[in-house]
């Protein structure tokens, strides 16, 4: 069974925020680097029309809720 596109844009943008996380703690990127900027340069032509601001911020909060309990 193939995935929706919309989670196919969930995962991706998952995997951004673990991967942008990472690369902040680290010290890997540019101070000016904002989530939102990596998670779109991250995400395929394809599946960026899925992207919003507030589906990156829900992904963001679950995970961080996720995380924390």
């Amino acid at each position: 069974m193939a995935l929706s596109r919309r989670e196919q844009a969930v995962a991706l943008i998952s995997n951004g925020i673990a991967a942008y996380s990472i690369y902040r703690e680290t010290g890997s990127l540019p101070p000016n680097v904002t989530l939102f900027d990596f998670v779109l340069k991250a995400v395929p032509d394809g599946v960026r029309p899925e992207i919003t601001a507030e589906l990156i911020d829900e992904i963001f909060e679950y995970v961080s809720s996720a995380h924390n309990s």
